[in-house]
């Protein structure tokens, strides 16, 4: 069942070219008011929102219109509609993150990323669905129910930043806050048809964002295009004193080398995948097609030997397991009730976990990185990996069978992107084709600690030559 997309205002634009018009004669007020007014009529197909500020997004942009006629000078983001995963707090306003835990939580603070995101002109037009407390790749939540991919509702729209994915890829805003703490971004993105970066850790600040594991956590961005999200995350880019994990030492512009064509210097490692790899042969066909698409676009190919992420994978999800449950550790003794049971039983297992068991995945994590540089990214500038495993599974395949059985289906899902967080790299997903179910599905390149620039620019050029990321629903 495909949702109907005709209304969305943002089917055609991607958010650059739309903040271009809007420095012209183009009002912020009319298209905040267009794309309100279609999230508005996507209801109930589409519950990738869980909260409008129709109000106040209106008289952002009317300010705007009113600041421009003045003779202000426009942000790089001025009148563009964004929303935002609902974990991203803003002093006042309701942030439930995806949970009965925090129903009704008003925070008195607000991120750091949505103040730079509003300096810089962008409109805020609410909160999106999101997996309670970001803990699941599908889109999972016992709570809101799951998400719905904007190309067929019996779908899943991936996890933990399901809504993101879901409004962007369905058009009703032009990009969207997330987290990626095990692929929470990546997957959505490509599940959706979108593109996603995760940066490395502790590259953005994540002050004012409700933690799930402090050692894993990233602010992301989901938006149509590799130069939207340059343009977004060069905005939020810079030091926080607010946030003293934020390793950031100076504002950074990720968009402007992105024109810069590619040429045989630009090498792009691609793994020798063996018959026994976890991925599907059609999602198996995509990423070579990606890389015959970056060799035609001009770049050097170069075969590697296949890393293994099930151990990487496995030393994050301890990661993951004691820092949430050190979190939650006091709702879980006092409410555990108001968790939904496949969230309490994950957080719970974090309680089990040794300290020494712990402290030893941080204690190799950085020989982990060091080796893995070392071996599957020496000479290249990225190495490209599918994101997701196999097709957009339909919900009711992730839901069928017992706990243990749906928890199993997760970590599946989730193989090409958990073990990334535990190196702490960079990564950006791509939207690369379309499998046999008639959904999309994408790609990841994965690079050097702080080059997310380098992975931009090969996102752009690979856009360049290729129009997945702009094909549409109902389109």
């Amino acid at each position: 069942m495909a949702i109907d997309m005709k209304a969305s205002p943002a089917r055609g634009a991607s958010l650059c070219e739309l903040a271009e018009s809007l420095q012209g004669d183009l009002s912020a007020q009319a298209v905040v008011g267009a794309c309100l007014e279609a999230i508005e009529a996507s209801a109930p197909g589409f519950n990738g929102f869980v909260r409008t500020r129709t109000e106040k997004a209106l008289d952002q942009a009317r300010s705007l219109d009113r600041r421009k006629s003045g003779g202000a000078r426009c942000g790089p983001l001025h009148g563009v509609p964004l929303a935002h995963k609902d974990m991203f707090f803003q002093a006042g306003e309701l942030s439930e993150c995806g949970s009965r835990i925090l129903r009704g939580f008003r925070p008195d603070h607000t991120a750091t990323v949505l103040r730079r995101l509003e300096d810089a002109g962008a409109v805020n037009l609410g909160a999106l669905h999101m997996a309670e407390f970001a803990m699941s790749p599908t889109g999972f939540n016992a709570h809101l129910g799951h998400g719905k991919n904007p190309w067929s509702a019996d779908h899943v729209s991936g996890g933990s930043s399901s809504g993101s994915g879901a409004a962007v890829g369905g058009r009703f805003v032009f990009g969207a806050l997330g987290s990626d703490t095990g692929g929470s971004v990546r997957l959505p993105a490509a599940v959706c048809g979108v593109t996603g970066i995760k940066p490395t850790q502790h590259a953005v600040s994540t002050y004012g964002v409700m933690p799930l594991s402090p050692s894993l956590d990233c602010v992301g961005f989901l938006a149509q295009t590799a130069r939207d999200c340059a343009r977004l995350l060069s905005v939020v880019s810079g030091p926080d004193a607010r946030d003293p994990a934020c390793l950031a030492s100076r504002p950074r512009d990720y968009e402007s080398g992105v024109d810069r064509p590619l040429f045989a210097g630009d090498v792009i490692l691609v793994p020798k995948f063996p018959s026994d790899a976890p991925l599907s042969d059609e999602v198996r066909a995509l990423v070579e097609q990606a890389a015959e698409d970056f060799a035609k676009a001009g770049a050097e190919i170069r075969r590697v030997a296949l890393p293994d992420f099930a151990e990487a994978g496995a030393l994050g999800t301890l990661v993951l397991g004691v820092e949430a449950a050190s979190i939650h550790g006091e709702w879980l003794s006092k409410r555990p009730d108001d968790y939904g049971s496949q969230v309490r039983r994950r957080i719970q297992r974090g309680l089990l976990y040794p300290a020494t068991r712990y402290v030893d995945a941080l204690r190799l994590r950085a020989q982990y990185q060091a080796r893995f540089l070392s071996d599957y990214l020496e000479g290249g500038q990225a190495l490209l990996l599918p994101t997701l495993p196999c097709a957009v599974p339909t919900i009711q395949e992730t839901i069928t069978g017992s706990e243990g059985d749906i928890e199993a289906r997760f970590g599946n899902f989730s193989y090409w992107t958990r073990g990334i967080n535990y190196l702490g790299l960079p990564a950006l997903a791509l939207p690369a084709g379309f499998t046999s179910n008639g959904l999309p599905n994408g790609i990841q390149l994965v690079g050097r600690p702080f080059d997310e620039a380098a992975l931009l620019r090969l996102g752009h050029q690979f856009q360049q030559h290729t129009r997945w990321h702009s094909r549409r629903p109902g389109a």
